[in-house]
């Protein structure tokens, strides 16, 4: 079938790439899609050369499929009219998120709910997907009644500028394009996107936001705060979840190492806890430090981390295409 990539020659476009060729999408005609700066130049994908097409030509080739990932405006202007056409769209920005006619979807959670008539489908924030792989399990089986999460997150989540700059700094180049306000090299910014007017970061108010329209429950109470770190590849988390049944930690593993998406990798005898360093390039989300909250007999403490690119991006969408392919399209 015809699959579109929109934002080809982006961070999360050349993952997209990746990952579609790992997992043997059905694709028999790549139609990779960027700007008109970027018309013209050509894309590697199984071997084979394809020349980027501006999003005019891509929407006259009429993929079946198109994985958007080029930012939430150009996702505004053309997500609708790819539709029209009979594609379906999965789409990587923040633009259909919260729109309360779009499904916002992590594929082990919730792919259940689409429907043939879904053409624009919404990927969650990269944040919010590996929190909620997680925690789905444990809001099924004990219900939760609060978050607190801490994020530690990789530079790669802001783009190729931020990127550039992390490996300025740490080349001894302060003169460079900054995407942030400050240094990110041996620094912590506690400032993920912009700040709103009740002092939380957009950032922070996806995981709030998103949790409660994924898990289908707006009683969840979610207190979160957002920081960018100096890692190029990975996403961080410190959660604490507080839940309203009773629970054993030795069920809470055991629904955890049975939950489709999770490596539980949490043996502290061993020193084997998930770091970004050692997890960048996988599709699944790690969790460990798992342990109960000693100062609240209904919490559990957990450190979750999972590349942003891959499971927080281009792999969930991927995913969501997959089940849009196997139930709509065969």
């Amino acid at each position: 079938m015809k699959v579109a990539v929109f934002g080809a020659t982006g961070l999360v476009g050349g993952v997209m790439l990746k990952v579609l060729e790992e997992r043997n999408f059905p694709v028999t005609e790549l139609i990779p899609i960027a700007s008109e700066r970027s018309a013209g130049k050509q894309i590697e994908f199984k071997g084979k050369q394809y020349t980027v097409v501006t999003p005019d030509q891509g929407l006259e080739m009429k993929p079946e499929v198109a994985l958007f990932s080029a930012g939430g405006q150009t996702s505004l202007d053309w997500a609708e009219k790819f539709a029209a056409v009979g594609c379906y769209v999965i789409d990587n920005s923040s633009a259909w998120r919260m729109d309360p006619t779009k499904k916002l979807v992590v594929p082990e959670i919730n792919a259940s709910t689409l429907t043939a008539d879904d053409k624009i489908i919404a990927n969650p924030n990269c944040s919010t997907i590996q929190m909620l792989v997680a925690l789905a399990p444990l809001h099924e089986a004990y219900k939760i009644r609060r978050i607190v999460v801490s994020t530690y997150q990789a530079v790669t989540g802001t783009g190729k500028k931020a990127l550039d700059q992390l490996n300025n700094e740490k080349g001894g180049n302060m003169e460079g394009d900054m995407a942030y306000p400050y240094i990110i090299e041996q620094n912590c910014l506690p400032h993920c996107d912009l700040f709103t007017e009740n002092g939380y970061t957009k950032e922070e108010m996806k995981l709030v936001n998103e949790t409660h329209k994924i898990l289908g429950d707006p009683s969840i109470k979610v207190s979160p705060t957002a920081v960018r770190v100096p890692v190029v590849g990975g996403h961080s988390e410190s959660i604490n979840v507080e839940v309203e049944q009773p629970f054993t930690m030795s069920a809470v593993r055991w629904l955890l190492e049975h939950s489709e998406g999770i490596v539980v990798m949490d043996n502290p005898d061993n020193k084997e806890y998930p770091m970004p360093r050692y997890l960048n390039g996988r599709n699944e989300v790690f969790v460990g430090r798992l342990r109960a909250d000693i100062s609240n007999p209904q919490a559990i403490n957990m450190w979750v981390v999972a590349d942003n690119l891959r499971k927080g991006a281009a792999t969930n969408a991927i995913q969501i295409a997959e089940y849009v392919v196997a139930n709509f399209l065969s």
